[in-house]
């Protein structure tokens, strides 16, 4: 039995990751390194505790001492690399934060990699793999036309992004200075279980279900393309396994649309699960329909106009294809928030899950 090292393993796409990875019927342990942050919950990994394939370790990858350990305990024979913060608002407000799990976290896995696999004999060293998960945010901002390949340049525009860009950067040079087999995965927008309810897709079928105003950032037409979680766990696997070292992979599903089309899919398919006119928290308040929560609001600032992937390299070297198309991916996710009100509550407990942010008056450098 070898191991697979998931940091971010109880985070959204990190959890779902670890459930694809113990599905796949693989003999690998899987060791899950979290530090439970307000993203990161135990509750996402509830229905696999009892695996004897898992291990759950809560420890800070930027902690060198704590990651040292871990690697010293498990031998991982890979390294998959999604612990990050990751939504823009807040990098906006603490890009402090940022900085430290996104870049000297990563650091500090890539150093702990490198002393590992230098203790490793030729065989195992040859075997061993980095994959660090990362986004498309890193290009910065498309115009009308066009998707970002892998030789895109890189143009970040948010805190956020930067953070990811310069952990790229760090886990492209240590292959290269270094000769630790690396791999880069770029992804667009993921929806689906599991995703803490700051994000767009989450929050508005929470809020519709509540009555709660639907804010959408400036008129609306920023365009993302959108990518179910279940799939983008399959691509990152098939890199994992058949990936070359030294190459980065985008993942998209070439499926663009504009944040108001994204709420108005919602808006339909509430209404078909959860017609409003049967929803209490609507209709007490003469409230005809989910559409009319619709709000405009005042936009993020240097929020990018559009991200498109473009998936080429995936498909044609390592054979990879979506299973979902959008429509179905969406009803799945909606209908997976409906049936699981007791993870949104416990996640959301004590938390600021659906506050705005990054717009606020301390929002300056300190």
């Amino acid at each position: 039995m070898g191991t697979i090292l998931i940091t971010g393993g109880a985070g959204f796409i990190g959890s779902n990751l670890v459930r694809a990875a113990l599905g796949n019927a693989a003999d690998d342990r899987i060791v899950v390194v979290d530090r439970l942050t307000y993203a990161g919950h135990l509750e996402s990994l509830s229905d696999v505790q009892a695996d004897p394939r898992f291990t759950f370790v809560q420890a800070d990858i930027a902690d060198r001492a704590a990651i040292r350990d871990v690697f010293r305990q498990y031998a991982p024979r890979a390294v998959l690399n999604l612990a990050a913060e990751t939504h823009v608002d807040r990098s906006i407000d603490g890009p402090d934060a940022f900085v430290r799990t996104n870049i000297v976290g990563t650091f500090e896995l890539l150093e702990a990699a490198r002393g590992f696999a230098s203790e490793r004999n030729d065989e195992e060293r040859a075997a061993f793999r980095f994959l660090h998960v990362s986004t498309d945010e890193v290009f910065g901002s498309l115009g009308p036309s066009g998707a970002f390949t892998e030789l895109t340049p890189y143009a970040p525009n948010s805190p956020y992004a930067a953070s990811k860009a310069s952990a790229d950067h760090l886990v492209r040079s240590y292959g290269v200075t270094y000769g630790l087999p690396i791999l880069i995965t770029n992804c667009s927008n993921n929806y689906g279980p599991f995703q803490f309810p700051e994000k767009l897709i989450p929050l508005m079928i929470l809020n519709a279900l509540e009555g709660r105003p639907l804010p959408i950032y400036g008129d609306g037409a920023n365009v993302r393309d959108w990518l179910y979680v279940e799939d983008h766990c399959q691509a990152v696997l098939r890199v994992l396994a058949d990936g070359r070292p030294g190459r980065s992979y985008n993942v998209g599903t070439r499926n663009e649309m504009t944040n108001i089309e994204i709420v108005d899919t919602i808006c339909d398919a509430l209404e078909e699960a959860r017609p409003a006119a049967n929803n209490r928290a609507l209709t007490q308040h003469g409230i005809a329909s989910y559409a009319a929560l619709k709000e405009f609001v005042t936009d993020r600032p240097g929020h990018d106009r559009r991200y498109a992937i473009d998936p080429t390299r995936l498909e044609t070297e390592l054979g990879w294809k979506p299973a979902h198309d959008f429509a179905a991916g969406l009803r799945a996710t909606v209908n997976w928030y409906l049936d699981n009100p007791g993870w949104c509550q416990a996640v959301q407990s004590g938390r600021d899950a659906r506050e705005r942010l990054g717009l606020r008056d301390d929002a300056v450098a300190r």
